[in-house]
């Protein structure tokens, strides 16, 4: 196989996805790319490219120069930083698709993944337990982004025979970045402050259950999807994805059995109608029986872990 190209790899997941693609196929045969250079270290620990994921031309150069056969589009604006800035979300969030959807039309590209999101869902879906097909009405500038990018992807599979695979991300909760503008970025923060302050103050109420997955989890079912044969690939819009789902009062109990005096307050602001248009659990057997995908950790592991490491 030819190399691989990360566009937006100093984002929350793309910093995590580059370490784990370049252990797996070797440093030099993953290009980092982003906007801007992000940490310095992390820039420097291989190839890396500034590409502006909106500029075509920039992009289809750095494929042709490094010889690229899969992208892994991981550029995007996040749930609550996108509805300060709409116009500019859905452009960024759509027109980078449309560019990596087309150099592979053109046979530039074998092989995609590009990202979804539980914000898909929207009021009208069903909240526990979210089937694969359902309802999808989302409310937010992000949601709505996402959603249009599905139908694109298994539009541009089934018209032109493009290769691309998505998941449907929960929050997601890393030790190693920090949150990215998300309305599930408490369940980071919370961590942080609970080591340093002993005390965290929410931006959503104690009661508000979100389907989440630990990073480790995450970066695993991304590298799982694209090493799965084509036919196993069933959905071309985008796999539900489910590890775990949790309020903050239950994570505030979990990160208790370690922290005994941590204390938790709550200051609902404008992120707690997104979280409440999203769906609380998640039905994802599609994917655990088409590619085979079992998460590893449950809340109490992923407390662990996560306190270990910030410590």
């Amino acid at each position: 196989m030819g190399n691989i190209l990360i566009i937006g790899a100093c984002g929350q997941i793309g910093t995590e996805l580059t370490k784990k693609l370049r252990e797996i196929y070797g440093t030099d045969t993953v290009i980092a790319s982003d906007v801007r250079k992000g940490n310095p270290e992390f820039v420097a620990s291989g190839p890396f490219e500034v590409v502006n994921a909106l500029d075509f031309n920039q992009v289809e150069t750095v494929i042709e120069k490094h010889g690229v056969d899969e992208v892994y589009l991981m550029a995007a604006l996040l749930s609550a930083t996108a509805e300060k800035n709409p116009a500019f979300a859905w452009d960024l969030n759509m027109n980078s698709l449309f560019h990596v959807l087309n150099l592979a039309r053109a046979g530039k590209v074998k092989k995609i993944f590009w990202p979804s999101s539980i914000a898909v869902f929207g009021p009208t879906t069903p909240k526990q337990h979210t089937p694969q097909y359902t309802i999808m009405e989302p409310s937010t500038v992000y949601g709505i982004s996402k959603q249009s990018g599905e139908r694109w992807c298994e539009y541009y599979h089934n018209i032109y025979g493009v290769d691309v695979r998505s998941i449907r991300y929960p929050g997601l909760i890393s030790w190693s970045t920090p949150p990215g503008g998300g309305t599930t970025d408490y369940a980071v923060d919370i961590y942080h402050k609970a080591l340093s302050d002993g005390k965290y103050t929410c931006f959503l109420s104690e009661d508000t259950r979100l389907p989440m997955m630990y990073m480790d989890d995450a970066i695993r079912a991304t590298v799982e999807i694209m090493q799965a044969p084509a036919e196993n690939i069933k959905i071309r819009s985008s796999y539900n994805l489910s590890a775990m789902d949790f309020t903050p009062k239950e994570i505030t109990e979990a990160i208790q059995k370690h922290i005994t005096g941590f204390t938790i307050d709550y200051a609902p602001d404008f992120r707690q109608k997104i979280a409440d248009s999203w769906p609380q659990s998640i039905d994802d057997s599609s994917a655990r029986q088409d590619w085979h995908w079992k998460h590893n950790f449950d809340l109490d592991a992923m407390t662990a872990d996560m306190l270990e490491h910030l410590k």
